[in-house]
């Protein structure tokens, strides 16, 4: 059965992509040619090829069938090729476009996201160093403002808001945060406010450099908590694709604000799970993941369920039901990268170091 989300496609639309998906049997393709259409008939659906005639093929509408379009999705479209990497798409309930994929096209990504999330810690220093450096200037400029929200992305693992959540949910993260919603006091803020899916965060934050940012934003009159003044000194408000935006310019690479998530939610599994030691039987070890994953959903305001499925590395996981992760997460070992890498917390090189060498074995017995 093919799986839903958002189109993100990998890293980037390189020669490697495209020979990735090549070498898969694969092809690229777009909703936006012409491609399969879905009509109503009673409490069932007939299908129609480009030119609006019917498809009568059995072969062809059991592959569409197979897809598991959703019966609510409306101006459905569907790929003609059973080797497009997009086999469907369709607005949801709430209007917001969804995306049924080929089954080797998801192994792909997540194959993908193995070495993204190498990326991205390797990126971590330099995007650290710099958002010190720009928190560091002068007045309340837009890259100040940016740098103070990636910082509290970091420290508290908000995340980074959407405004079509916050106006139809009243559900909030940083950049669609109200003034109501923290508390400022002596070099300590105070949140508390209502997450996606109606999560109730409350927590504080103790850094009297981001303090008296926030509380410089918060004076500036509106509601919304993260404002900036332009270079005619008018204030302007911020939103999720201008912080997005921000990571990219540093890193150079196609980095967001989630990837902060994913990379913390990997860590604190990590983490979680080597302090489980050894285990006796896969009955204990499937109980030591569900309590990790447990406690790491709960620092990420998530359900169990999401966040195993979209903030710790599968690798993780599956390197610990097989006893590696013990093994392989050493101090040690990670001394090599240390170096390299010295701007991340020691837990993060050990993570990284055990990435960087479950890949090596698993591509050497590939």
């Amino acid at each position: 059965m093919l799986r839903e989300g958002k189109d993100e496609g990998l890293v980037d639309r390189t020669a490697d992509v495209a020979a990735a998906i090549a070498e898969e049997g694969l092809r690229y393709v777009s909703d936006a040619t012409p491609g399969y259409r879905r009509r109503r008939k009673g409490t069932s659906f007939t299908y129609h090829d480009k030119d609006g005639k019917r498809i009568t093929d059995a072969t062809v509408v059991r592959r569409i069938k197979s897809i598991g379009i959703p019966p609510a999705y409306e101006f459905v479209w569907i790929c003609p090729s059973p080797n497009g990497h997009i086999q469907a798409t369709g607005l949801d309930a709430r209007g917001r476009k969804q995306y049924r994929y080929h089954p080797k096209w998801r192994e792909l990504r997540e194959q993908n996201k193995y070495e993204h999330i190498m990326q991205f810690a390797a990126a971590l220093p330099a995007l650290r160093a710099r958002v010190v450096s720009d928190m560091k200037l002068d007045g309340l400029p837009r890259e100040k403002v940016l740098a103070t929200i990636v910082s509290l992305l970091e420290k508290t693992l908000i995340r980074v808001g959407n405004a079509e959540y916050a106006e139809k949910n009243k559900s909030y993260g940083l950049t669609t945060m109200r003034r109501k919603h923290v508390a400022i006091g002596r070099g300590v803020l105070r949140f508390d406010f209502t997450g996606k899916s109606g999560k109730q965060w409350k927590l504080q934050v103790e850094d009297r450099r981001i303090t008296a940012i926030v509380k410089r934003c918060a004076e500036i009159p509106g509601h919304e908590l993260f404002k900036y003044l332009d270079d005619d000194g008018a204030s302007r408000t911020v939103d999720s694709g201008e912080v997005n935006g921000y990571i990219k310019d540093i890193t150079g690479q196609d980095f967001s604000a989630k990837d902060f998530r994913t990379w913390a939610g990997t860590v604190l599994a990590a983490l979680a799970l080597s302090e489980f030691k050894k285990y006796d039987s896969q009955a204990e070890a499937k109980r030591n993941v569900v309590a990790a994953i447990e406690k790491v959903a709960k620092q990420l305001g998530n359900t169990p369920a999401i966040c195993r499925k979209s903030y710790v590395h599968p690798e993780i996981l599956t390197a610990y039901m097989s006893g590696d992760l013990i093994k392989m997460i050493d101090a040690k070992i990670a001394q090599k990268f240390k170096r390299q890498y010295a701007k991340l917390t020691s837990d993060e090189i050990m993570v990284l170091a055990f990435l960087h060498k479950r890949l090596r074995a698993l591509k050497s017995e590939a």
